[in-house]
């Protein structure tokens, strides 16, 4: 029997910080983690001391009271395959207070350490820019709730739903270095990179290679409902296997506050081959 990736996290329950990792257990410097479920009037205080925070509405509704402001109620979907997201950032050295307002609450979020102010926002669905990228049986839809040049740090969020039997974060691409050009133009950023799986049916599934190009990493990952996939380094592809819609959340944190990243050359060729995108999506919309 292959050895279970240690790339892999699975959840440790249903309710509560059921999923979660740090710096020190990823084997990186910056970028943490954490999935919690709550129950209808149940609280999470805590304060973000010298990190900045995304936090990504999954499921259900809240309210939000921070030394930064309030807001709420917010978040209107039942799970990630009904609707478009609410994303609240928040900076450091913030006291916050979230209420659950019904049973279901499903949170992610990122946090990352930062010596910088910035404001406090709500991204509502509205504000969510939406991107199809891709084309035939590699179409993939992309939220973008904390895109580069959004006002913070380090911190970077994206959404990506997958069809069933697509792929997705295709061609294969890395960025695990800073590169710059002589004039200083950024060629690739050395990021550290969360895969938040969420799966339409419960028995569905997904694959995601990651890999080096001398192959020093070079893993095969089955990622179900709740696993959290990590990518240290190297070229990541997803597939959703067939009959099954794949979404993962991305927290991203780095050299930059970017996605600049390169192709696996052999690849690359690719994104030449492409036709019309999968008419299936988008997936969710602000209808929804």
């Amino acid at each position: 029997m292959t050895p279970e990736s240690r790339l892999l996290i699975h959840p440790s329950g249903r309710q509560g910080l059921y999923t979660g990792v740090t710096p020190k257990k990823a084997g990186w410097e910056l970028l943490n983690f954490g999935a919690r479920r709550m129950a209808a009037g149940e609280l999470w205080e805590f304060e973000t001391g010298e990190n900045e925070f995304g936090i990504v509405l999954l499921g259900g509704t809240c309210s939000a009271e921070t030394s930064r402001g309030a807001w709420g109620p917010i978040g209107r979907r039942p799970n990630v395959f009904a609707g478009m997201p609410y994303t609240l950032y928040l900076p450091r050295r913030t006291e916050v207070r979230i209420e659950a307002i019904g049973d279901g609450l499903d949170l992610g979020y990122g946090w990352c350490e930062t010596d910088e102010d910035h404001p406090a926002k709500m991204v509502p669905p509205e504000e969510v820019r939406v991107e199809l990228r891709g084309g035939g049986n590699a179409t993939r839809q992309i939220n973008d709730m904390i895109p580069p040049g959004f006002d913070c740090h380090r911190l970077v969020a994206v959404e990506v739903y997958t069809p069933s039997g697509n792929w997705s974060s295709y061609p294969p691409h890395k960025h695990d270095v800073h590169r710059e050009s002589d004039s200083g133009e950024l060629l690739e950023a050395d990021l550290e990179e969360v895969y938040f799986y969420k799966l339409d049916r419960p028995e569905g599934y997904a694959i995601q290679r990651v890999y080096t190009e001398d192959r020093s990493l070079n893993e095969l990952v089955l990622a179900r409902d709740d696993d959290l996939v990590l990518v240290p380094e190297g070229y990541h592809p997803v597939v959703s296997a067939h009959g099954y819609n794949t979404y993962y959340l991305n927290f991203l944190a780095g050299s930059a506050q970017s996605l600049t990243s390169v192709d696996d050359p052999e690849h690359a060729w690719i994104k030449q081959s492409w036709g019309e995108k999968d008419p299936r999506l988008p997936m969710v919309t602000l209808d929804m």
